[in-house]
């Protein structure tokens, strides 16, 4: 009887080259541009998010954080070349010039990130006497601002008042007495600014008696008186005033009917225009006619 062998050693089973099937899948994965960039971008940026919100999410942190960026805003804001030092205002006169700088009030210097361009330039428009202005920030930090301003073609009695008006009938100032603007015609009465380019037109009308014009005066808001020296009155109608005082004006030309001692020339009726003697030659008159009568 052939006694037992040993056990034999059990043989090794042959290497499976064969990836397992998670190892390749993430193989497969890997071969994808998209899921590459994930790993290695977007995975790390996700890690410093998580950590940034940890760490904003301290009030301290934040303010801290807040402060800072604060600090290098402002240390930007400050450099040199950005600073402006001076205003330059050109296109205005020195009273509106004086005017513009009390209106601005601007500490300099100033930062030019801290200036509103556009707020100084609503705030220089906004006075009386400038028609459009234009702001910007020049070289060698100063700050330019170039006025249109208003001009004045008559002077307005309000009241008390004696306000400019340019041709728009737009307030343009103010002057405290009329011989500070005599070149200027003067106009008086309710709503006379309204009509500033009718009012005009008179004027240059009544150019053959310029010199004997002291102004015009609104009545009741719908007419014009034309005042003259030795206080005659043109009473014109509200419609087509320029053509009534043309004859009026050609009638004076004609037989010197103003340098008489009229009073009123009414022309508010076209049909049938009316003078009226002043107070001296009425009274003559009707002494003339009692002494006829009584004769």
């Amino acid at each position: 009887m052939r006694p037992l062998s040993a056990p034999r050693r059990a043989r090794a089973l042959p290497r499976d080259p064969a990836p397992s099937k998670w190892k390749y899948r993430y193989q497969r994965m890997m071969l994808t541009p998209g899921f590459r960039t994930l790993i290695r971008v977007g995975v790390p940026l996700a890690l410093v998010a998580i950590i940034a919100s940890s760490w904003i999410s301290h009030d301290a942190n934040r303010e801290m954080a807040a402060a800072k960026l604060q600090e290098m805003k402002r240390g930007v804001q400050q450099r040199p070349e950005f600073m402006v030092a001076a205003l330059d205002v050109t296109g205005a006169d020195a009273a509106l010039t004086t005017t513009v700088l009390a209106q601005l009030a601007v500490a300099f210097p100033i930062s030019s990130f801290d200036l509103d361009l556009e707020n100084v330039r609503s705030k220089i428009e906004a006075l009386d006497g400038v028609r459009s202005a234009r702001v910007r920030v020049g070289d060698a930090g100063v700050l330019n601002v170039v006025i249109t301003p208003r001009v004045p073609v008559a002077l307005w009695r309000d009241g008390l008042e004696l306000r400019l008006l340019d041709e728009e009938g737009t307030f343009a100032g103010s002057v405290a007495t009329r011989a500070e603007r005599l070149d200027l015609p003067l106009i008086a009465g309710d709503g006379a600014q309204t009509h500033i380019a009718e009012a005009l037109a008179l004027f240059r009308d009544a150019k053959p008696i310029a010199e004997r014009v002291r102004g015009l005066v609104r009545m009741g808001e719908r007419r014009w008186d034309l005042v003259l020296d030795r206080d005659q009155r043109i009473l014109l109608p509200s419609e087509s005033p320029v053509a009534a005082l043309d004859r009026v004006i050609v009638l004076h030309q004609a037989r010197d009917m103003l340098d008489r001692d009229v009073a009123v020339v009414d022309m508010r009726n076209g049909n049938r225009p009316t003078l009226r003697m002043n107070k001296e030659a009425a009274d003559a008159f009707r002494r003339v006619s009692h002494t006829e009568a009584d004769n």
